[in-house]
Formats: C-alpha cells, sequence, structure tokens
C-alpha cells in the first residue's frame, strides 16, 4: 500500500508541472500575439493562414512599386503638358507679333525690329520643345530619343529632324507613359497635316499687288511631299472681252508626276482670285494681279520652326508691303496648324493624367481589399485574445495553487 502511495503522489507531481508548464507556454504565447497585435507570428502556428498573408503582403508592396512609378509617370506627363502650355502661349505671341507686322504703314525698318522679338520667341520654342523632367529624360521623346530631339536648323530640305523614334509609349491597366511624342506634336507630315510655304518671286518688271492663299489639301492620299514651282506663262486680255485668261505650268521637285499646267479666267474687272488644282491632292487660291513670268514656290514644311524661321525670313526681306502681306499670310495659316496640333497633343497629356488619377484610385481600393485579406488571414482579434489571456492567466494562477496544495501531501507531513 506504501509503495502505491508513493507511486500516486509522483505522478501527480508530474502531472501538475507539466499543466503549469503548458499553461505557463500558452499564456506567454498569448501574450506575445497581443504584443504584436498578430494571431499568426510564424508559420507552424498556422501555415495556410501564413502564405495567405505572405501572398498579400506581396501584393501591397508591388501596388505600392506601381505607384511610385506611376507617380513619376505623371509628375513627367504634367510637366510635358504644362510645357505644351508655355509653347502655345508663346506661339500666341508670335502669332500677334506676324499681325503686327502686316500692318502696312509699317517701314522696313520697323519690321526687321518685330522679327528681333519673333526670333526671341522662336528660340524659346525650340527650348521648349527640347525639355527635360526632373530625372533628365525628355519630356517629348516618343518611342526613344536623344536627349536632345529635335536637331536643326540644317541645311535645307530637311532643316529640323526628330532624333527619335516617333510613336506613343503604350500604357496599361497600372502605368501611363513616361513621356509624349514630340514627333506628333512638333513635326510635319505633308500627307497628315498639309503645311507648306507658298514664296512669290516676281521676275517681270515693277512689282504688283499679288497674294496667295495656304494652301490646303484637296485628297491627302495624293499628297506625295514635293514641292513646286508655278510659273505664269501667260496673261491674256483679249481673246475674251471683259474676261482675263491666265496659264501657268507646274514643275515638281522631285518629280513624280509632273510637270503639271493649267488655266484660270477671272473677270477682267476684279482683281484675280483662282484656285490652281493640278498639284496632286493640294489647292492654292491666287489673288491679285498675276503678271507673266511671277513665280510662286510652293515648299512643305518639316516642322513647326521650319514655319517660324520661314516667317522670320520672309517678312524680315520684305521688300514692300504685298511682300510682307504674303508673308503673313502664309505664317499665320500654317502657325495656327502648328497650334491645332500641339492642341491635340495637350489634350492627349490630359487624357493621360485622368487615366492616372483613375488607376491610384483603382489601386488604392485594390490596396484596402488586400489588407483586407491580409488582416484576416494574419491579425489577431483584440477583444477575442484579451478573452483568451485572461482566461489562460486565470487557469495558469489557478495551477500554480493547486500545485501548491498537492505539493503538502506528503507522509512526512503527518510523521512530523
Amino acid at each position: 500500500m506504501t509503495a502505491f502511495l508513493r507511486l500516486g503522489s509522483a505522478n501527480a507531481y508530474d502531472t501538475a508541472l507539466r499543466n503549469i508548464t503548458e499553461r505557463q507556454s500558452a499564456l506567454a504565447n498569448l501574450q506575445e500575439n497581443l504584443t504584436a497585435g498578430k494571431r499568426v507570428l510564424r508559420a507552424s502556428d498556422d501555415p495556410t493562414a501564413a502564405a495567405q498573408a505572405e501572398r498579400a503582403i506581396t501584393r501591397l508592396e508591388r501596388i505600392k512599386t506601381d505607384q511610385r512609378a506611376l507617380d513619376s509617370q505623371r509628375n513627367a506627363i504634367s510637366q510635358a503638358e504644362s510645357t505644351l502650355g508655355d509653347v502655345q502661349d508663346a506661339l500666341q505671341n508670335f502669332r500677334e507679333l506676324v499681325v503686327s507686322a502686316g500692318n502696312g504703314s509699317h517701314t522696313a525698318q520697323e519690321r526687321k525690329a518685330i522679327v528681333g522679338q519673333l526670333q526671341g520667341l522662336r528660340d524659346q520654342i525650340f527650348a521648349l520643345s527640347n525639355r527635360q523632367d526632373t530625372n533628365g529624360m525628355p519630356l517629348f521623346s516618343a518611342l526613344g530619343s536623344a536627349l536632345a530631339p529635335f536637331v536643326g536648323p540644317q541645311g535645307l530640305p530637311t532643316d529640323y529632324t526628330f532624333a527619335g523614334q516617333p510613336g506613343q509609349v503604350a500604357g496599361n491597366e497600372v502605368s501611363i507613359p513616361y513621356a509624349l511624342d514630340g514627333d506628333r506634336a512638333f513635326m510635319h507630315l505633308p500627307q497628315r497635316d498639309g503645311v507648306y510655304n507658298v514664296s512669290l518671286t516676281n521676275v517681270a518688271a515693277p512689282a504688283h499687288a499679288l497674294t496667295t492663299s495656304g494652301v490646303t489639301m484637296t485628297n491627302p492620299t495624293l499628297v506625295n511631299g514635293s514641292a513646286y514651282a508655278i510659273t505664269i506663262t501667260g496673261v491674256d486680255t483679249t481673246s475674251v472681252p471683259g474676261t482675263t485668261t491666265v496659264t501657268y505650268d507646274i514643275a515638281e521637285n522631285p518629280n513624280v508626276g509632273g510637270p503639271y499646267s493649267g488655266s484660270a479666267s477671272y473677270p477682267s474687272t476684279s482683281p484675280a482670285n483662282f484656285a490652281v488644282t493640278a498639284m496632286p491632292g493640294l489647292s492654292v487660291n491666287i489673288q491679285g494681279a498675276p503678271a507673266v513670268g511671277d513665280v510662286l514656290s510652293i515648299d512643305p514644311k518639316v516642322s513647326v520652326f521650319s514655319v517660324l524661321d520661314d516667317a522670320i525670313r520672309d517678312i524680315g526681306n520684305a521688300a514692300n508691303s504685298n511682300a510682307a502681306t504674303q508673308a503673313v499670310g502664309q505664317a499665320l495659316h500654317n502657325v495656327d496648324i502648328g497650334m491645332s496640333q500641339l492642341a491635340s497633343v495637350r489634350g492627349q497629356a490630359g487624357d493621360l493624367l485622368n487615366r492616372a488619377d483613375k488607376i491610384s484610385s483603382n489601386q488604392d481600393k485594390r490596396s484596402i481589399q488586400v489588407e483586407s485579406d491580409r488582416s484576416r488571414a494574419q491579425d489577431l482579434d483584440m477583444v477575442k485574445g484579451v478573452s483568451d489571456f485572461q482566461n489562460q492567466q486565470t487557469g495558469y494562477q489557478a495551477a500554480l495553487q493547486s500545485y501548491a496544495q498537492v505539493q503538502k501531501l506528503s507522509l512526512f507531513n503527518f510523521i512530523s
């Protein structure tokens, strides 16, 4: 009987100690969870929940990375849009000065003074076209370009070039392009934009009133980008009484389908006003008093800068008010085309900024959802955690008190 009592006492001691140790360990774990605010601190706590939390954390970090990249892209496009606004303002100032230069009361010297201001605006616009963002990358690099995308002036016929690959970088669901298509903003294509400058040369004796409209496209698919020279070959005022008939030849360079020729008639009592439509896909109106030997040179312009240079040259070299009127009319027509082109690209920049705002909003919503997934998998329900800790603490204290009582149950207590 004594051996049985001794065995029972030892087993009771071991069981009590084991319970105390387990409760102490559980209490320590609960305290660690409460301190960290997490239910899963290590993969062994809950392998499935730990894997879900890790995936959610990875997605959150990716969203943060995408958002940082988007912020950089948004800043670059915002700066590009602002720069286009500066270019448009400068072009508007240029246009106003050109209108002023067309004042018939101006002398050649006064027009040259205006040309000095025009030159300053041209230099400003060219510098803006090569502006870089805060990272030193060009704002108008299109699909990729040199650090200075626009090069010029150079020798004719291509006085300005775009040192890059034209086109617009594509965006996706989490990003927008980091640059705008500078080629589309500042460069011209004959088939797309139809920008030509018409200059007049009178080889017949004294100067007379003769001007032209801007060149317009009648069929873009026929435009080949050649330059043209229209030479007045005849002015007949006698064959048909009261009617003046003008004949002309058109040389093409480079020659694709020319040369061409044509004629037009108008009442002798009125100034001439007829359209020359023999050029493939193009038309220009001639007004005034054409004379045999008059030559109209029609040259395609490859860029906004070319248009500005031509305006500066033609206005500055205008020998009389008729030449100044012609130069001013051509400049206004072509500057308006350039401003429309810039407005289109600026509108595209606005669309990209709107898209960036929508992407940011979507990413914020996605972050909230992913954070909720992580929290469900990893975070501790604090109310339940505190309750469990208090219960465990109570059990631990009870175990300690119980052991203290069991420890007194010894035969030696009775012997003594």
